[in-house]
This record gives C-alpha cells, sequence and structure tokens, in this order.
C-alpha cells in the first residue's frame, strides 16, 4: 500500500510540472510578440526620426544659403500648399 500514495504524488507532480511548462511556454510566446512589435515600433521611430532630420537639415541649409524670401516662399508652398496663380502643380499618388 505504500506504492499507491507515492504513485498518486508522482502523478500529481507531472501534472503541476505539466501545467508550469505549458504556463512557461505561453508566457514566453507572449513576450516574443510583444518584442515583434517593439522592434516594430523602434523601425518606425527610426524612420520618422530620419525623416525629421533631413528635414532640419534642408531648413538649416535654406537658411544658411538661400535669402529670406527664398525661405518664405518655400514653407508658404510645402506647409500651405501656395502655389501661383498662373502654375500648374501635379501631385505624384503612386506614394513613391
Amino acid at each position: 500500500m505504500s506504492t499507491k500514495p507515492q504513485k498518486r504524488k508522482s502523478v500529481l507532480l507531472r501534472l503541476i510540472l505539466l501545467l508550469f511548462s505549458v504556463y512557461i511556454i505561453g508566457s514566453l510566446g507572449n513576450l516574443q510578440i510583444e518584442l515583434i512589435n517593439s522592434r516594430k515600433e523602434l523601425e518606425s521611430l527610426t524612420a520618422e526620426q530620419t525623416e525629421k532630420s533631413i528635414k532640419v537639415n534642408e531648413l538649416v541649409t535654406l537658411l544658411d544659403n538661400g535669402t529670406e524670401a527664398d525661405f518664405i516662399e518655400k514653407a508658404a508652398r510645402e506647409r500651405l500648399g501656395y502655389v501661383y496663380a498662373d502654375e500648374q502643380v501635379y501631385i505624384d499618388l503612386s506614394g513613391n
């Protein structure tokens, strides 16, 4: 009769270890998904930072090399969409 309680303990221990293993695997899966999402967000933010750095460099170059009138004209065209009365503007919708 001493084998039955020991066998029950063994089965119970195995069940507990199995449940713990499933929990750990699930937790690692969730962490992996979170890591992937964080890397995508990092890539997006890095690309955004690069774009902003390029814009800042363009503005600094314009300020250094251009006149104030050139700067104002470029800002009005790019930010506000202003054009000359006799000018035709074509917008590239291809996304490139």
